[in-house]
């Protein structure tokens, strides 16, 4: 696999006042080919938004190196854009005003940045629902508004921090179909975090198992499944073979409690 985002030897540990250290990432390497889609699942607390953020560029490493395309990351920059579990839309603002948001940041001219903007309206199935503030719009369409918002500014890397979790299951299976869409689409290099074994290997092209804290690759499993996928591959026997490996590996790094 040819490394287009590459990290090598990335170590992170915070240092809270008042309070003990917290060791989140531990020689963490990972080799990502361009155009490909991730997914990454791990225990809770593992370090798995904390490598998203390091990789944003928000965070930097205490040691290691993060690069895109042979460029070390040193901080944020437009080949990059995140999708958050929260909607964190503008409620005084439109769709399309929200869509908006990052062109106008940039200086992006009106006429231009509306005509772009609209695109991605369309492109994630929102047509007609320009005008509509984020109140007016279910948690899907919200979704949908700030997935559109990230493409617009043209991002060559898009990362996903469980975006569908705070959806209910049969609209995160709509989205999940849609993002699919959108990617196959755009062919944009996800890098997409979830708790959620079975979207993991419907989604992806290879899933990244993370130890428990503090994290590191535990393995990398790819996902030989066809593309296009549509809902009947889930209860296929070889999508529930790699669910199986995939937990085999997983249930090792799970909390006493249970959670993932």
């Amino acid at each position: 696999m040819q490394a287009y985002i590459r990290a090598q030897g990335i170590n992170l540990t915070f240092r809270p006042r008042n309070r003990a250290p917290v060791n989140a990432l531990r020689d963490f390497d990972l080799a990502i080919e361009r155009g490909a889609f991730v997914t990454i699942v791990g225990p809770s607390g593992c370090g798995k938004s904390t490598f998203l953020n390091i990789l944003l560029g928000l965070i930097p490493p205490d040691s290691g190196e993060m690069a895109i395309a042979g460029r070390r990351i040193a901080g944020p920059g437009t080949d990059r854009a995140m999708v958050f579990q929260e909607f964190g839309l503008l409620p005084w603002r439109t769709v399309l005003g929200n869509v908006e948001l990052g062109l106008e940041l940039k200086g992006v001219d009106a006429t231009e940045r509306r005509e772009v903007c609209q695109r991605f309206v369309d492109l994630v199935g929102l047509t007609g629902f320009t005008n509509h503030y984020p109140h007016e719009l279910s948690g899907g369409m919200k979704q949908r508004v700030g997935l559109a918002r990230a493409l617009a500014t043209g991002p060559e890397v898009l990362l996903m921090d469980e975006p569908f979790a705070a959806l209910d299951a049969q609209t995160r299976d709509i989205m999940q179909a849609e993002l699919l869409r959108i990617w196959q689409e755009e062919r944009k290099t996800v890098l997409f975090v979830t708790h959620q074994i079975e979207e993991a290997v419907y989604l992806s092209d290879w899933v990244i198992v993370m130890t428990k804290r503090p994290g590191r690759i535990k393995t990398t499993i790819n996902i030989d499944l066809p593309r296009p996928r549509d809902y009947e591959m889930r209860v296929s026997q070889a999508f529930n073979v790699y669910k199986l490996a995939i937990w085999n590996e997983l249930k090792d790094e799970i909390n006493p409690n249970g959670e993932t």
